[in-house]
């Protein structure tokens, strides 16, 4: 195959990645969307989002890496022009717990009832 030829290949090949990507961005939004004010189905869907990740970076990620230094330079810089390594970050427990002491301070000073914070549940992050 001619360079032109893999050249086109690889613009076709990214225009039909780039529109599953869309495909999936656009079914995990309704997906989000649908489970609005649903903590469980929201825990879920970041769940099935996680093992996804995990299980493409564990297998055909890991497979394709390349097998030699030109190949991975190449790799490398990519990784560091369009944005870094792809992560999902989990809440921690001290911001959940904070967000939570904020939504119940809030919600009983509506009531109009006086809350004392407990700063040990927010002190250390």
């Amino acid at each position: 195959m001619s360079h032109n030829g893999k050249a086109t290949e690889s613009v076709n090949l990214s225009a039909n990645l780039s529109a599953q990507l869309q495909a999936i961005a656009s079914a995990v939004s309704n997906a989000v969307q649908a489970s609005q004010g649903d903590t469980i189905a929201l825990l879920a869907l970041l769940r099935q989002l996680e093992q996804l990740h995990q299980e493409i970076r564990e297998g055909a990620f890991q497979q394709s890496l390349p097998d030699n230094r030109q190949a991975l330079y190449s790799l490398l810089r990519n990784i560091e022009s369009e944005g870094g390594w792809p992560y999902i970050e989990r809440m921690k427990l001290q911001t959940f717990l904070k967000h939570l002491e904020q939504e119940l301070t809030v919600s009983n000073n509506n009531d109009g009832l006086a809350v004392e914070s407990e700063t040990s549940l927010g002190s250390r992050e």
